[in-house]
């Protein structure tokens, strides 16, 4: 099957790249195939069309062209009826064709593993929860929270911080200067104007902070779990430390010979203080300083 992707001195394969603009690379790893390509439709228009090829076998530069264009309109179709459908869901209305478009398009593109359409949802939904409690306008919010990432997804190359290049599409089709400001203010690159412009950047950071939102680097994670536990051994009368719940609680616990009831509130403080001061980690860190004492006699 290789072999036909690849075609007779190449056509095939040349074929496939010149019409979906992504580098195919075909090597001996049995039974797989990469795409490789910066844009996340492209990846997914090739994916599809090379799917269809190898189930209907047929494999010709005419059918590669055909297929691929059938894919293209498909997937367009796809990204317009994702940003429509997540629009009603949220129950927005009123915005721009475009804007849809761009909405619909965040469903392929992944930030640290997070999807980004995912997270724009979650940062929605957040956000006019936040808003309510304060007494703001939570469609305003919703609206704004959905919007934040749009400058993630540019249809053509750009110099500008995602924020700053979001904020500059949706004032291009019309949205309210509050939301506008709240999008490019979003990572502090603008000066906040609103209460919205808050709102969605801390709805933002609970949206990529919480537990198993991200992917990590095993390695990173796996140290960042053994620092702690460390930090923690480093006091005395500590006997043994376990991090849980993927770093977010320390249990510490302590000999009851060693350490009375008044130190181990004292202790969490430090251990809290020193967490605080000496290491990055999203989120926050729950300390529990365990002190028990037992009391062992034996019948005999």
């Amino acid at each position: 099957m290789k072999g036909r992707i690849i075609g007779r001195e190449g056509r095939n394969i040349r074929a496939l790249e010149a019409a979906t603009g992504v580098e195919i690379v075909v090597d001996d790893t049995p039974e797989a195939i990469v795409l490789s390509a910066f844009d996340p439709v492209r990846r997914e228009i090739a994916r599809l069309a090379l799917h269809q090829l190898v189930a209907d076998g047929r494999i010709h530069p005419a059918r590669i062209e055909e297929v691929v264009a059938k894919v293209k309109k498909q997937i367009e179709e796809e990204i317009i009826e994702t940003g429509k459908r997540t629009t009603i869901d949220l129950g927005i209305h009123g915005m721009h064709p475009e804007l849809i478009r761009i909405i619909g398009k965040m469903k392929y593109r992944s930030s640290y593993g997070q999807n980004l359409l995912q997270h724009a949802r979650e940062t929605a939904n957040l956000c006019a929860v936040m808003a309510a409690e304060l007494g703001l306008n939570p469609k305003k919010a919703k609206r704004a929270g959905l919007l934040h990432d749009i400058g993630k997804v540019p249809d053509e190359e750009t110099e500008l911080p995602h924020a700053e290049y979001g904020m500059k599409i949706a004032e291009k089709y019309k949205e309210k200067p509050d939301i506008c400001n709240a999008i490019g203010a979003h990572h502090d690159e603008v000066e906040m104007t609103s209460l919205i412009a808050p709102i969605v950047q801390v709805c933002d950071a609970i949206s990529g902070a919480r537990p198993g939102a991200r992917r990590e680097i095993v390695e990173a994670y796996i140290k960042r779990l053994h620092d702690l536990e460390q930090l923690a051994m480093s006091y005395p009368g500590v006997t043994k430390t376990y991090a849980i719940q993927a770093g977010r609680e320390l249990r510490v616990i302590v000999g009851a010979d060693k350490i009375d009831d008044k130190q181990t509130e004292q202790l969490s403080g430090e251990i809290a203080k020193k967490i605080q001061d000496e290491m990055t980690y999203p989120g926050q860190v729950k300390i529990t300083v365990i002190r028990e004492t037992r009391a062992v006699n034996y019948a005999r």
